[in-house]
């Protein structure tokens, strides 16, 4: 039995995010791009025998932010899987945590569809992908597209996936010290809730005539920057630069394709406030783990 795993797990930006209407159960149906991206924190695994599960926290040096809960979205997922598949095997977990939490980049979601890949092959389990996809369902939106392994058109409450292919592009991503709360922003009395429906190959056709523009909106935006004035001062920021920014999921962090080195230099060498993290990003075409499992890709 294999005993060690490191496994990456990459952040996503949502290139878009429409809300298109709110269901009777107060879920919210959107529609939306996400791109996976190299930032990534990376998972170290070790198999036990005594069946227990446990998460050890790696933060780099400096890092302000609040600790995980001690029952996180890694723990929540291990113990679905020991559950859901009966396995007698436990497992440490040590989670080298980079990507910024209350940030849209979708890390505790990432962290959670890694630990799931890596403890099938790490317990020998074997499920196929459609298996874990369901699972990850269950831990939050966000899972079944780590899962899924490619850049998806997303659609529902996050749980019909369509994969898309998306050119090649570097990102400037920048994090506020401040955070957004989700729940804040999806309950908030002015939320644009009634954005039309839109349609794949229309985006497909606007980002290959223009790679640099945003398409679409963020319709979280408006709100995230009232409860949050860090966001609206990235935007700035950023569009001081001569770059079109927006912001990923529900924030704090805003991105910006990069259409050269010089503008890349730019926001490296710019004067950002204490506290903000920035980073030069690639667009990955696929999750690093995507031929862990043999069936097709969703």
């Amino acid at each position: 039995m294999q005993r060690l795993l490191d496994v990456p797990a990459p952040a996503k930006i949502n290139l878009f995010l429409h809300v298109t209407g709110r269901r009777a159960d107060g879920y919210h149906e959107l529609q939306s791009v996400f791109r996976l991206v190299d930032w990534a924190d990376t998972l170290h695994l070790e198999a036990r025998r005594d069946g227990r599960l446990s998460r050890e926290d790696l933060r780099p040096a400096g890092d302000a932010s609040p600790p995980l809960p001690e029952d996180d979205l890694c723990l929540r997922a291990a113990r679905a899987l020991q559950a859901a598949s009966g396995c007698p095997l436990g497992a440490h977990i040590v989670l080298d945590k980079r990507i910024p939490q209350q940030a849209g980049l979708g890390g505790g979601s990432s962290d959670a569809a890694s630990t799931l890949m890596a403890l099938n092959r790490l317990w020998g389990l074997d499920w196929p992908r459609d298996a874990l996809i369901r699972l990850g369902t269950r831990l939050g939106a966000d899972v079944p597209f780590f899962l899924g392994g490619r850049n998806a058109w997303v659609e529902g409450i996050g749980d019909r996936l369509t994969p898309v292919d998306l050119p090649t592009a570097r990102y400037a991503i920048v994090k506020p010290a401040a955070g957004t709360a989700t729940a804040a922003i999806y309950t908030a009395s002015d939320l644009e809730r009634a954005t039309p429906l839109a349609i794949m190959r229309d985006f497909v056709a606007g980002i290959a005539a223009d790679p640099i523009r945003p398409w679409g909106r963020n319709d979280l935006q408006p709100v995230a920057m009232r409860l949050c004035p860090d966001v609206a001062a990235a935007l700035e920021r950023l569009t001081r630069l001569g770059l079109q920014p927006r912001m990923t999921g529900s924030g704090s962090a805003v991105f910006a394709v990069l259409p050269g080195d010089a503008e890349a230099a730019a926001v490296q060498t710019a004067d950002w406030p204490n506290g903000w993290q920035i980073r030069i990003c690639h667009g990955l075409p696929e999750h690093p783990l995507v031929g862990w499992q043999k069936d097709a890709i969703i």
